[in-house]
């Protein structure tokens, strides 16, 4: 899974740079060459989606995401060890109930072909798929963070 993180990593990385390459051309052809462009907003908002869901796997495996760290510091090291594994299994759950909707949602989208209401018109079956994708990633991840909490006997990083 950790191979799996770096590589979407490097893809969320590039979506991002493109997205802000895409907005910088977009102003500067609409403003200085006066030239509207109507997909510029669509696409961004498309890449900066995906790479944020894509992402999310790489990010709770360095539990990087902001936490509220209070409690931690005043609970027994037991107590602690054990609220940490309620939350990761509370975040599982919740994660691929996520992730069975979205994938639900893909289907839809790409069963019945729907396309956004913009003149450009690309289709939901592409951000609705990566956020499929991201959650059953991050589902995964989360997975294995608790087997891991169980098999380890030990407090999560």
């Amino acid at each position: 899974m950790g191979a799996v993180n770096q590589i979407v990593l490097a893809l969320g990385m590039i979506a991002l740079l493109a997205a802000a390459g895409i907005l910088c051309a977009a102003v500067f052809l609409r403003y200085y060459l006066h030239q509207p462009t109507d997909w510029q907003d669509e696409m961004a908002v498309f890449l900066l989606a995906g790479a944020t869901f894509m992402c999310s796997g790489y990010v709770q495996e360095r539990r990087s995401h902001i936490g509220i760290e209070a409690l931690a510091s005043v609970l027994p090291e037991r107590i602690n060890r054990l609220r940490c594994r309620f939350v990761d299994l509370a975040s599982f759950a919740f994660c691929a109930f996520f992730s069975w909707k979205t994938i639900a949602l893909f289907l839809e989208a790409y069963e019945e072909g729907q396309t956004t209401s913009s003149a450009w018109a690309p289709p939901l079956a592409i951000p609705y798929g990566l956020m499929a994708c991201g959650m059953v990633l991050l589902s995964i991840q989360l997975l294995l963070q608790v087997l891991q909490g169980y098999a380890d006997r030990q407090a999560p990083r």
